[in-house]
């Protein structure tokens, strides 16, 4: 059987509930976000999941993921990986999208990347790099990192332009899996938070 991706996005922060960018800012989680990532942890452990005791696990070098690796129980298990730091916002950084629409009306980061940080061809190049490493690794695979980019990897594992993340949600504390169907990369979860109910 072809390799799975389990993704997990990060717990809350501060500038998730405000709304601001956060790329390269390393922000900690809120107790709210931590209180989460423990919640994933349980449902992680229970059927049908198991712990998943043979997944390889590699989480984003900011505190953010890595904490909710650690509090989801992976954190032994993890390996920080540099590709899965989310988008690098440039001029961008920790603002809200109100505040650069001031500027830039039209301006939609799926298309137009950001000012002075990460292209549209950058992200795709990071997101391609990750999708690589899933589908030649001989097991599933299980990585913590961050919004725009967890989104960007749905996208090119399906095959699609980056600009298809624009329509995928996905939330903090979340988690994702993306598989096959009929022999095609699929997307067999998105954006589930049961384990938040």
């Amino acid at each position: 059987m072809a390799p799975r991706m389990f993704l997990v996005r990060h717990g809350q922060t501060e500038w998730s509930v405000t709304g601001r960018h956060t790329g390269r800012t390393d922000i900690p989680l809120t107790e709210e976000g931590r209180r989460t990532a423990r919640l994933l942890a349980d449902r992680l452990r229970r059927a049908p999941w198991n712990g998943l005791p043979d997944v390889e696990v590699r989480t984003s070098p900011l505190s953010r993921a890595r904490e909710t690796c650690e509090l989801a129980g992976f954190g032994p298990r993890a390996k920080e990986w540099e590709t899965l730091l989310e988008w690098d916002y440039g001029d961008y950084e920790g603002l809200t999208p109100a505040e650069i629409r001031a500027g830039r009306p039209d301006w939609l980061v799926w298309r137009d990347g950001a000012e002075r940080g990460e292209t549209v061809a950058e992200m795709t190049a990071r997101a391609d790099e990750a999708v690589a490493w899933a589908r030649s690794a001989d097991r599933d695979v299980l990585v913590f990192a961050h919004g725009h980019f967890l989104r960007a990897l749905g996208a090119r594992w399906l095959g699609h332009d980056l600009a298809f993340g624009a329509t995928i949600r996905l939330d903090p504390a979340s988690l994702s899996v993306l598989g096959w169907a009929y022999g095609a990369p699929a997307i067999e979860r998105w954006n589930d938070t049961g384990h938040l109910d």
